[in-house]
């Protein structure tokens, strides 16, 4: 045995005892208020007609990338996985993609925000995004799992931590990119901070910005099947009982549904910052 290996397996331990002990009413507190609004988006998107939802996706799918092949394959995806029954599991997977990256979102913009507007904030946040990016996503199913037990909660955290840093780097990436021959015109037109941030530096950066949002979506989604093991249901729960039961045509049904959701989910968010772009 080695005497002079580091005790990180020891301080992990301690840490994860003292946070479970001192704050597991906050935890539980904070599960119910994440869990409360993802559960009702599901139950919201569960109750959409599915001719309505279906009609509205396609309208949607026309709407921001004006391709007949791109709207006619989201027309056939949906249609697959009504056909498949896999309805249900199709929109607590969506719910709990949408809310994943909309955490991401709220968290990772503004940090990308300040990270591109202060070198030491870039600086410290730069090797805890790469720890976040190279770490094993089962990693951040043991603390989930000890402060919010199984369940849809813990599934989502999962995915925002793992889905985040695009989010954060290409935000910060997008307003360092803005010219500074244009902040400096903003700046002799006398504009303060915000009217640079808003005005000038986050519509030049939007295109990036939607390039880290796309990203976000996608690696929230890759994380559909790992947030089973915790308990989250949806498509990942099914592609699971494949696994475990050795069923490989279920496994390739419930595959090529989240396929169908990647593809949409990807394209839709591509043209909507090429548009975003263009205006």
């Amino acid at each position: 045995m080695n005497n002079h290996k580091l005790p990180i397996r020891e301080w992990i331990d301690q840490i994860t005892e003292f946070m479970t002990t001192e704050y597991q009413p906050f935890f539980d507190a904070f599960k119910k208020g994440v869990g409360v609004p993802i559960d009702s988006l599901t139950h919201f998107l569960q109750t959409i007609p599915i001719p309505v939802f279906i009609i509205g996706i396609v309208l949607l799918s026309w709407l921001l990338t004006k391709k007949k092949s791109m709207t006619i394959f989201t027309l056939i995806g949906f249609l697959y996985i009504y056909n498949m029954d896999l309805w249900k599991e199709t929109m607590e997977t969506l719910s709990l993609v949408l809310s994943s990256a909309f955490i991401s979102f709220i968290i990772g913009i503004p940090i990308g925000i300040w990270s591109a507007r202060n070198d030491v904030v870039r600086d410290f946040v730069t090797p805890i995004l790469d720890m976040m990016q190279t770490m094993p996503a089962f990693v951040y199913l043991l603390p989930a799992i000890m402060f919010f037990s199984i369940g849809v909660v813990p599934g989502v955290l999962s995915s925002v931590v793992f889905a985040m840093p695009p989010t954060i780097r290409l935000t910060n990436l997008g307003i360092r990119q803005v010219p500074s021959e244009l902040i400096e015109a903003a700046d002799s037109f006398g504009s303060t901070g915000g009217q640079k941030l808003w005005k000038v530096q986050i519509p030049l950066a939007l295109p990036t910005i939607m390039a880290g949002i796309n990203q976000t979506i996608m690696l929230s989604l890759s994380m559909v099947v790992i947030a089973s093991m915790i308990g989250a249901s949806g498509l990942g729960e099914v592609v699971l009982y494949a696994v475990t039961n050795l069923e490989i045509g279920v496994g390739f049904e419930a595959g090529l549904a989240v396929v169908v959701l990647a593809i949409i989910l990807d394209r839709l968010t591509q043209n909507l910052g090429q548009r975003k772009n263009n205006r």
